[in-house]
Order: C-alpha cells, then structure tokens, then sequence
C-alpha cells in the first residue's frame, strides 16, 4: 500500500483513533498553520502501533529557530500543559514543543533538515514497510512489546532481532529493497 505521508487525509479512512487525530490535526489547522516549515505527520499512530498513550508526533523544516519557537508559542501557548524548549538531536538543534489538544498529546519537533530526511521519517516508513511484508502479527506484538515499556524503535529491534542500536539499524535497513528486507527476515 502506498500512503502519501503529506497529506493526512488517509487518517480520515484508518483506525478509530486514526480518524480522531484527523479530527483534532484538522481542527488544530497545524498544517497549514506551520506550512512554511513542511510539516509531516510522523510515529506510531500513521502506521497504526501506537498505544494508548502515544502522541501525535508532527517534524518540520526550520531554518529560523527564534521565529519557529514565537510561531508556536503564538499558535499553541494557550493550550494546556504546553511546554516549548531548545535541545540538541543528533548533533542538530532541535526545537521541541508539546501540548495537550482533544484528547492527544501532541509534540512538534523542528529542526533544520528537510523533514523527508529527518529520522522520525526514515524510521517511520521503514517500519510501515516492514509491517506490510510482516503481517497483522508483527503490527500486535510490537504493540504488545510497547504496552510492556519498549519505545518503538527497540520494539522492532526485540521483534525483528536486529543487532545493534535499533534507531541506527533501521536507518541502514531502511535502504534494502523488499526483497532482501524479506530474505533478511525470513518474511
């Protein structure tokens, strides 16, 4: 199945939970609020492995961290429990904001590289296509392996058995075609 990632009008056709963080990323506006900076929905809700307390994790694009952060700040500073801070990933500055809105926590990362480039992407597409070619199964025991305190990247390590540090090893795997990703992991 291929789901274009910008738009996220294939939430309205998904999950329950899919077509409510429709409803509340459609009522919040943040895409066209922040469409300078190309925000993507990204994590574990668009590939449907997301847990009761997963939030809605949404990148962008910024070159301009002051007016980033005041945009936000203007935008979301009245909703509840919203915190915005400056913070260093992967040798990178990273602006982090989160609040609460219609039931979701939701956390906008900024950073100043494209966001189709960006890991919450690269991981979250890698592990699309990886549960696509594993099946239901897989998609219930990283769930099942989440509910029990692994965050999503080392779930799919523990499941897959992938060696080394799984926020690494995806980003590697993440460049085999289907077929060795099947070969790979006996799929």
């Amino acid at each position: 199945m291929n789901i274009n990632w910008a738009d996220i009008q294939y939430l309205s056709q998904g999950t329950e939970r899919q077509r409510d963080a429709f409803v509340c990323l459609s009522s919040l506006n943040v895409f066209e609020s922040l469409s300078s900076y190309t925000p993507l929905l990204v994590g574990t809700i668009p590939i449907d492995i997301d847990i009761e307390e997963s939030d809605l994790d949404i990148i962008c694009e910024v070159r301009n961290f002051p007016h980033f952060t005041q945009a936000l700040t203007t935008l979301y500073g009245t909703c509840n429990q919203f915190e915005i801070h400056q913070s260093i990933v992967q040798n990178q500055t990273a602006i982090v904001c989160n609040f609460n809105y219609e039931g979701f926590t939701i956390e906008i990362f900024g950073q100043g590289i494209p966001v189709l480039k960006q890991n919450g992407y690269l991981h979250m597409v890698i592990e699309y296509r990886l549960l696509v070619l594993a099946g239901r199964d897989a998609q219930d025991q990283i769930r099942q392996l989440k509910r029990l305190g692994l965050k999503t990247e080392p779930a799919f390590g523990e499941y897959f058995n992938i060696d080394g540090n799984p926020y690494t090893e995806l980003l590697v795997i993440g460049e085999l075609s289907d077929a060795a990703l099947k070969e790979k992991f006996n799929l």
